[in-house]
């Protein structure tokens, strides 16, 4: 989203919501950060669903170049906030679920264009399991339309979490099934439970804070559902300079330490832990990702700087928990083939009453 000496927050540019009589059922919020091109196919594909009860919210997150709020002008309806500072995607997604008027609050990253029937999908998804409130998309590589970018995120038993199937084969119209988090690039939650939840953790700013919401989601015993129909066409990291960015693998490499530290139960912590150490210095240490070793220490020591601020949100996340450690370790994956080969994991979904588990 933007250089690291960037994420000093300051005051926003927040308008106050539209005032209209009748809210949509839907509100899809589109974070932009030097998108480009990107946007523009993103927001034709929301212009041409088939559902139409939704509204898009645009937020400029303080882009250096201004062409991002120039392409979402030429959309019309499109609601656009232009940030004065970069509040990076959880200040900003917060702000979206803030603004929003619909029920479902819906994530689109400016680099993922969206099937005409995506919105309807998710929609009907909702409606086959109204105990459910939160959804994610089936992810495909924008470039590779055979190849999965993602069917929901897996969480391993060594605290590394994956979009499921990543770069693997897409394997169609498959079953619909709970998986740990929904990926922000392309998900569905209700926005009065995210809003209770306390939306994106902010002090992650950009990576990782889908996961840990999804985590969040997993301790308040909200399950999250893939919807392998609901189909978008994903870039990744084109804000960010790709993958293998300096900002992306910082951020990233911070961040899964964090959700560890503050997410998992206290029962998980002494086997998790160790392995999630073992696994980052493993990863760092193989030989594709050598000369990023330097930006994984760096990253290490501003997880232990921020630390003490982790450790706060934690005492409120493990005290309004309300599932046991058994059942969020049955919900990751302790199976080292999996996180090695980015297996997606979907699970049957349990039966959940309607309004809530």
């Amino acid at each position: 989203m933007a250089p690291e000496g960037l994420e000093n927050r300051h005051r926003m540019d927040e308008p106050a919501p539209e005032d209209k009589t009748q809210a949509p059922a839907l509100s899809v919020c589109v974070i932009a950060y030097n998108s480009g091109p990107t946007l523009r196919a993103c927001l034709a594909s929301l212009a041409a669903q088939t559902f139409s009860d939704f509204e898009t919210l645009v937020i400029d997150n303080a882009s250096p170049d201004p062409g991002d709020a120039a392409i979402a002008a030429e959309f019309p309806g499109v609601r656009l906030v232009r940030n004065a500072e970069n509040l990076g995607f959880a200040g900003a997604g917060n702000q979206g679920a803030r603004l929003a008027r619909g029920r479902w609050f819906v994530l689109l990253n400016p680099d993922a264009d969206a099937d005409p029937d995506w919105l309807a999908e998710l929609v009907a998804a909702s409606r086959r399991h109204p105990g459910v409130k939160a959804f994610t998309s089936r992810q495909l590589m924008a470039d590779q339309p055979g190849v999965l970018d993602g069917l929901g995120d897996v969480m391993s038993g060594y605290g590394i979490p994956y979009r499921g199937g990543y770069l693997g084969r897409d394997p169609g119209d498959t079953a619909e099934g709970e998986v740990f988090s929904p990926c922000g690039a392309a998900m569905m939650i209700d926005r009065a439970l995210f809003l209770a939840l306390d939306g994106f953790d902010e002090q992650f700013f950009c990576y990782g804070e889908d996961v840990d919401l999804g985590y969040r989601l997993q301790l308040a015993g909200e399950p999250t559902v893939v919807v392998p129909r609901a189909v978008v066409r994903h870039v990744g990291s084109a804000s960010s300079g790709g993958r293998k960015s300096e900002f992306a693998v910082f951020h990233g490499t911070r961040n899964r330490f964090w959700v560890v530290a503050k997410d998992t139960p206290a029962l998980l912590l002494p086997l998790v832990v160790p392995l999630h150490l073992a696994a980052v210095l493993y990863i760092a240490l193989r030989r594709p990702n050598r000369p990023y070793a330097g930006i994984v220490w760096r990253a290490f020591l501003a997880a232990m700087k921020g630390l003490p601020q982790v450790m706060r949100s934690r005492a409120k996340v493990q005290r309004d928990r309300r599932v046991s450690a058994w059942r969020i370790a049955r919900a990751m994956t302790w199976d080292p083939r999996d996180l090695s080969g980015r297996r997606p994991v979907i699970r049957p979904l349990r039966p959940i009453p309607p309004g809530g588990a």
